[in-house]
């Protein structure tokens, strides 16, 4: 049997759901390095639009600790269990934290635009492959006349699944 480390690592905590930034705050009153990575979302209500921070991982909190936090651990109210890979509570490397709060850095108000009569390809679904030209922007929805098809066919597609030509490859 491994002897237990003193040195402190990163560990996958699941949480009750909607617990996670509770369970963070409670780690950090713990004295515990934690991370809770969030999003900025815009989400539209029948009388307003409102920014609100959503949780990137759904029920999970990184918490750097070691054996003898454990104790502690566990008694935080919305801590579920440790995430265990190969019958041991899983280690995140350093290195894969710093990959996640580099990423999160630069998609921060990212958004992917189009203009009226731009070639793109789609990228997902039944017509993947295909290229077409803009000819409306909705506001999730864009639609696209595509040629290839040996007849003009207009298609809805989502924002999300259609790239810009320079960057379809």
């Amino acid at each position: 049997m491994e002897k237990p480390t003193f040195d402190k690592r990163w560990h996958v905590v699941y949480s009750a759901p909607k617990a996670e930034m509770k369970v963070d705050q409670e780690f950090q009153e713990l004295g515990l390095e934690t991370f809770c990575p969030t999003q900025t979302v815009v989400r539209q209500w029948s009388d307003r639009k409102k920014k609100v921070e959503k949780v990137l991982f759904t029920s999970y909190v990184f918490v750097k600790c070691n054996f003898r936090d454990y104790e502690n651990i566990y008694r935080v109210q919305g801590f579920v269990r440790f995430v265990y890979y190969l019958g041991k509570p899983a280690i995140v490397r350093d290195h894969e934290i710093e990959n996640i709060k580099i990423f999160l850095e630069q998609v921060t108000d990212h958004s992917i635009t189009f203009v009226r009569d731009e070639m793109v390809r789609i990228a997902e679904g039944p017509l993947e492959g295909r290229t077409g030209t803009v000819e409306n922007i909705g506001k999730n929805k864009i639609r696209i006349r595509i040629g290839q098809l040996g007849m003009s066919l207009v298609a809805e597609v989502h924002k999300n699944k259609v790239k810009h030509l320079q960057t379809a490859v």
